[in-house]
């Protein structure tokens, strides 16, 4: 075949490009929506409006507001706490003491009495009247004496102790008087702070409701985009087996100058003479690229995954994070990677950017924040990955700007070359997603959504009620429910999951000591559920069943609601990736 083609495969590999674009992009059926957007998975661009960013500029300073508050809400009533403690504990002092003075006063009555019923026979003149032994006389008056001090010491003393404690009263009640002003201040400012956060939440409500749409119409184009990508790829495939070409191992094109299969020639590369780890099978009026054996099976696993959600630190079957997703196509296929993003880096084999190929390994990145992204190259124009800002694994445009490697897997490790990182203060970015520090008021998590604002088409249903979370958040919780039922009867039974930013607000004006700032819940990050049906109470058998089983899920219960831990909540559950 070589002999009777006058191929030139170094001059040919324009060419040969556009035509692998064509098997993989460029037949797109339909109208122009189904292309891949300019947005990282369609969905960028309603992120970044300048509009929502003013609006949660605003919610915010509300929070920030709210959070320093919060303190003065928890102080102020510690302070409540203490100062009623106090004035009860006065109270009871009080009592005491003048319980003691009229015991004390009963026993002089008592006496009195006595000495009344006697005839007055037993006093000073009754004795010295009675005309008895002088020694008995003078021994009487002394105790007479005696009887009579004692009695008015004891008196005193204890009028003495009510009064000072009639005055540690007055005080305590003074301080609890003036708790109880700073607790009704300070309930006031709160009251007033949730007047400005309402207002904040209707306008942002209104303003996600624009986005959801959008963001819908968005969804449904990528699925399309999705769905015809892989459908181009297998027919890709059917070409090659259509033409009898069997895709031979990562090994067998390693060298293409040197010896190739039969019936393959060489790719050329742009800089010159022959490109590594691939070949092509000419014929009219376009050749077949043939890659290796390895690449098409990681390929075509990824296309497999296309649509499942992404949630960082997951590895699949049901969410993906980047590097996670190479890692475990290529890993099936026999070619072991790192499993994120800088490790990806590190390792992969250079090939220019200008001959980047199907199964590629594409880095993205800006000078400012260094690495940011890894996927897996469909041609010059796109790429596939697991992408923090579409919040799945999707098709999107390949941002030539921002190219900072190319790798091939197929080619074997290169010695590690550390990947750029952030530099002057700039943040992380992983997988296309800014990392904002946990301390970062407003920020933005999975998919660029701030907390509590995420568009309810981004979030996956539990089958149950509106109740909603994070995509692979629910797959887990559906997965631990079934489990549950099966060993106790019942599926699990929910009272709370995604709230959004309004219902924090709500609920932060509720119960301003006990619940998460607003735009600070894992609630708001479709990441928490309340549980009832037993679950809610500690020792239980739902609840014990909880401790045992939900970390199979990736479900756990947090430290700070354990017993003991100042916040006993045994209803509240985080999902923390599989």
């Amino acid at each position: 075949m070589r002999a009777r083609s006058r191929w030139r495969p170094w001059r040919r590999a324009a060419p040969l490009l556009v035509a692998v674009s064509l098997l993989v992009v460029l037949p797109l059926a339909g109208p122009a929506s189904a292309e891949p957007s300019d947005q990282p998975g369609g969905t960028s661009g309603v992120l970044d409006s300048e509009a929502l960013d003013r609006l949660q500029e605003r919610a915010a300073e509300v929070q920030a507001d709210l959070r320093q508050r919060q303190a003065e809400v928890v102080a102020v009533q510690r302070a409540l706490t203490g100062a009623q403690a106090e004035a009860d504990a006065a109270r009871a002092v009080v009592d005491e003491a003048e319980g003691e003075l009229a015991e004390h006063q009963d026993e002089v009555a008592r006496y009195a009495s006595a000495a009344y019923r006697d005839g007055g026979a037993f006093s000073p003149l009754s004795v010295l009247l009675s005309g008895g032994d002088p020694g008995d006389l003078a021994a009487a008056l002394g105790y007479l004496d005696a009887v009579d001090d004692h009695t008015a010491a004891v008196l005193a003393a204890a009028e003495e102790q009510r009064r000072a404690a009639l005055g540690d009263r007055a005080a305590a009640e003074a301080a609890l008087a003036t708790a109880r002003e700073r607790a009704g201040a300070v309930a006031a400012q709160v009251a007033e702070l949730k007047a400005t956060a309402a207002a904040v939440t209707e306008e942002l409500d209104a303003a996600l409701g624009d986005v959801d749409r959008q963001l819908a119409d968005l969804q449904q184009q990528q699925v399309d985009v999705n769905r015809q990508t892989a459908a181009n790829w297998r027919a890709h495939l059917g070409q090659l087996v259509a033409a009898g070409v069997v895709s031979p191992p990562a090994s067998a094109l390693l060298d293409p100058v040197a010896a190739l299969p039969e019936g393959l020639v060489p790719v050329g590369a742009t800089a010159g003479g022959a490109q590594p780890g691939v070949a092509q099978f000419p014929r009219e009026p376009t050749s077949l690229l043939v890659l290796p054996a390895e690449t098409v099976a990681a390929v075509t696993a990824a296309m497999e995954a296309l649509g499942r959600p992404y949630a960082p630190g997951t590895a699949g079957p049901d969410s993906w994070d980047c590097g996670s997703l190479v890692s475990t196509v290529y890993g099936a296929a026999g070619i072991d990677l790192p499993a994120d993003q800088a490790g990806l880096f590190a390792v992969t084999a250079p090939v220019d950017p200008a001959d980047v190929l199907p199964g590629d390994l594409v880095f993205l990145g800006t000078p400012e924040s260094g690495l940011g992204h890894v996927g897996i190259a469909l041609d010059r124009e796109t790429m596939l990955a697991a992408d923090g800002r579409a919040g799945a694994v999707v098709v999107r445009r390949l941002p030539a700007d921002q190219v900072l490697h190319v790798g091939r897997p197929a080619l074997g490790p290169r010695a590690e070359v550390p990947p750029p990182g952030p530099v002057d203060g700039a943040l992380r970015v992983e997988c296309g997603n800014t990392v904002y520090p946990p301390s970062s008021v407003g920020g933005r998590s999975w998919g660029g959504y701030p907390n509590g604002l995420i568009p309810p088409s981004a979030l996956c249903p539990l089958g149950e009620g509106s109740h909603a979370l994070r995509c692979d958040a629910a797959a887990a919780y559906r997965a631990m429910s079934a489990a549950f039922a099966a060993e106790l009867g019942e599926p699990l039974c929910i009272t709370d999951s995604y709230r959004t930013y309004a219902g924090q607000v709500r609920l932060y004006g509720e119960k301003p000591a006990l619940a998460a700032v607003p735009g600070t819940s894992n609630h708001g990050w479709g990441l928490a559920v309340d549980l009832c049906g037993g679950v809610q109470t500690f020792g239980t058998r739902e609840y014990t069943w909880m401790v045992a089983n939900a970390g199979r899920f990736g479900w756990l219960h947090p430290t700070w609601a354990d017993p003991g831990n100042g916040r006993e909540e045994p209803w509240h559950w985080e999902y923390a990736g599989g």
